[in-house]
C-alpha cells in the first residue's frame, strides 16, 4: 500500500472517531500553524485574501476555513480527501456564506478547477506527497499568489526533520484512544524550499514554532511562499 493510501484510510478513521465522539471544533479567532494557541503568527501570512479564492488544503472539519471566510473576507474552498473529515465540515458549515466544502483528491480538484489566487494547509501538508501536491499548486495557482503551509520539523520522540525527499511513520494521538499510524513527510527546511523552487514557488520566510510546555520536543515549521509569475 503506498503512503498515500494509507493516509487517505488514516484520516477516513480519524475523522470516523471524532464524528463518534461528536467533536466538532469550535471556529477560532485566529489561525494557529501549530498545535498551540497563541504561539507564533496568525492569518496576516496570506496578507490581504479579501475576495480572493482561497484554497484550504485538507481542510478536515472546515473551521479554518469559516474563519478565513467570516473574519478575512476569502471565498474559501476547502478540498479533503477523507469522505469523514467532509462529512464534518458539511454538517457544521454547509450553509456557511463564502464557504464551500469537496470530497476529493486535491490534485485532481486542481487540474479541472479555476485558478485559485491563494492555497494554504494547516498541518496538514506534510501528509501529502509532495510530488504528487507540488505540480498540480503550480498549475493550480495565478502567479503571485501566496502558499501558505505548516508542518512537522520535530516529533514528539525527538527524530528531526529528514534531508531525503520519502516519508516516514508518524501517529496521531487522540485521548484516550489507541494511535492511528500514518506516515508524513517530515522535511528540512531547506529541503521544502528546494521542492518549492523547482515548482516554481519563491520561499520568503521560514518559521520554528516550539511547545510553550517546557520538555516538549516538538517543532513545528511554518513556510511562507509565493507563486512565480506566468505559469512556468
Amino acid at each position: 500500500m503506498t503512503s498515500q493510501r494509507q493516509n487517505e484510510q488514516t484520516w477516513t478513521l480519524y475523522g470516523q472517531r471524532q464524528l463518534d465522539h461528536g467533536f466538532q471544533p469550535p471556529v477560532p479567532q485566529r489561525i494557529d500553524w501549530g498545535f498551540w494557541p497563541g504561539v507564533g503568527p496568525g492569518a496576516e501570512l496570506l496578507g490581504d485574501i479579501r475576495g480572493r479564492r482561497v484554497l484550504d488544503i485538507g481542510s478536515g472539519p472546515g473551521h479554518h476555513a469559516v474563519h478565513l471566510a467570516r473574519g478575512h473576507g476569502a471565498l474559501v474552498c476547502g478540498v479533503d480527501i477523507s469522505p469523514t473529515q467532509h462529512r464534518r465540515a458539511t454538517r457544521a458549515h454547509r450553509d456557511e456564506p463564502g464557504v464551500r466544502f469537496l470530497c476529493a483528491d486535491i490534485a485532481a480538484h486542481l487540474r479541472g478547477s479555476e485558478l485559485y489566487e491563494a492555497a494554504y494547509g494547516v498541518r496538514t501538508f506534510g501528509c501529502i506527497d509532495p510530488h504528487h501536491l507540488l505540480p498540480a499548486l503550480r498549475d493550480g495557482l495565478t502567479g503571485g499568489s501566496p502558499l501558505v503551509f505548516s508542518a512537522l520539523h520535530t516529533d514528539s520522540d525527538g527524530h528531526g526533520p529528514s534531508g531525503s525527499v520519502e516519508s516516514r511513520p508518524e501517529v496521531i494521538r487522540l485521548r484516550d484512544e489507541e494511535p492511528i499510524a500514518t506516515h508524513m513527510w517530515v522535511l528540512d527546511p531547506g529541503l521544502w524550499e528546494e521542492l518549492l523552487a523547482a515548482h516554481h514557488f519563491t520561499v520568503t520566510a521560514t518559521h520554528l514554532l516550539q511547545a510553550p510546555e517546557a520538555g516538549s520536543p516538538v517543532v513545528m515549521q511554518v513556510i511562507q511562499a509565493r507563486r512565480q509569475a506566468g505559469r512556468g
